[in-house]
């Protein structure tokens, strides 16, 4: 499944503070939607450490950040006080979101299969529509890998 070229499926989710964030409301600037399986694992931790090291950077090239996973508003906020994260987590504990971007899907670990969140990163321009994706991201270099695009996309 790919959602390049097509409008990303819009949502409204809460956040860390239990407010409604609606994509649609972002049209104007660059999305950087990043799906990631739990709040607090080593992987999870280091992607969003990367995001925040490079926050100002995004916020230069007209991007913000939007971190989804199922965990719940409070398990959000105790990841962002205690990593100091400048931009919001989304709550998807029912997975409707993840279903429509097609990153809920069966995993593998130790023999046993379960359902879970595909480390996930779409880029979404001013329009609303996807213009790239990185599915089965790596943690390291992945933060590089979305700037130089869209640094590329900028001196286009």
């Amino acid at each position: 499944m790919t959602l390049v070229n097509t409008e990303a499926p819009n949502f409204t989710l809460l956040n860390e503070k239990e407010e409604k964030v609606t994509l649609s409301d972002f049209r104007g600037k660059k999305v950087v939607l990043y799906f990631y399986p739990k709040d607090m694992t080593p992987g999870c931790t280091t992607e969003a450490c990367d995001f925040r090291d490079h926050y100002e950077t995004f916020t230069d090239l007209n991007a913000v950040i939007l971190g989804v996973s199922g965990d719940d508003a409070s398990k959000h906020t105790k990841f962002i006080e205690k990593y100091g994260l400048p931009f919001s987590l989304l709550v998807d504990e029912d997975h409707e979101v993840c279903e429509k971007y097609g990153v809920w899907v069966l995993k593998k670990m130790y023999g046993r299969e379960y359902m879970g969140i595909e480390r996930t990163t779409f880029l979404i321009n001013e329009e609303g529509i996807v213009e790239k994706e990185w599915r089965k991201v790596k943690v390291k270099n992945h933060i590089e890998e979305v700037l130089i695009y869209l640094q590329e996309g900028q001196n286009a």
